[in-house]
């Protein structure tokens, strides 16, 4: 990891730890889990958010009532509303996305779950997918939300990431190997 993503990294796992505890003593995993899904939603669609975030331009005062104002229309929890609220006035609002990403580790080690990135060549049907979560949930012993992917340059197969283990059995991969192999014979 780089420095800088390391630095976001930690400003994050700090910030994520206390709404996650905040809300846990709350009663409110609920509705934080809502509330980062909704966030993270809007991250994805709205350019102007991700450019208020990520923007020096932008002064502490106007991005604190931006994001208070944000808060207010997406009915966000005062814990994270909060939260988003200190992050603007510390200029810490740009760790947004590793927070949400952090929240949702937690949220799911709270619950027993685990999350599985699968990258594919082509789009799963459902029952592919529930296969594939079924199975996983035999090897790592917890239930397993999978976040898809499509990447056509696999040409076959997939790529499953689980924490810290990777599998890959994509035929891109399999004839990168091959390649190798023929180099070292020639």
């Amino acid at each position: 990891m780089s420095e800088p993503a390391s630095i976001s990294a930690g400003i994050a796992g700090r910030y994520a730890t206390a709404v996650f505890e905040l809300a846990k003593d709350a009663k409110g995993l609920k509705a934080l889990e809502a509330d980062v899904e909704a966030l993270g939603a809007a991250l994805a669609d709205s350019a102007d958010l991700r450019s208020l975030i990520a923007s020096p331009v932008y002064s502490r005062d106007d991005q604190a009532k931006a994001v208070a104002a944000i808060a207010k229309k997406m009915k966000l929890s005062a814990t994270l509303a909060n939260t988003m609220g200190l992050m603007a006035s510390n200029r810490r609002l740009f760790v947004l996305p590793q927070l949400l990403a952090a929240l949702r580790d937690l949220i799911a080690e709270e619950k027993g779950e685990v999350t599985a990135d699968v990258t594919v060549a082509a789009p799963l049907t459902k029952a592919q997918e529930t296969k594939l979560a079924a199975s996983l949930k035999k090897t790592v012993g917890k239930t397993v939300n999978l976040n898809t992917t499509v990447d056509d340059s696999l040409i076959g197969g997939l790529i499953v990431k689980v924490g810290s283990q990777m599998i890959d059995t994509s035929i891109r991969s399999k004839l990168a190997s091959l390649q190798n192999a023929m180099k070292e014979v020639g």
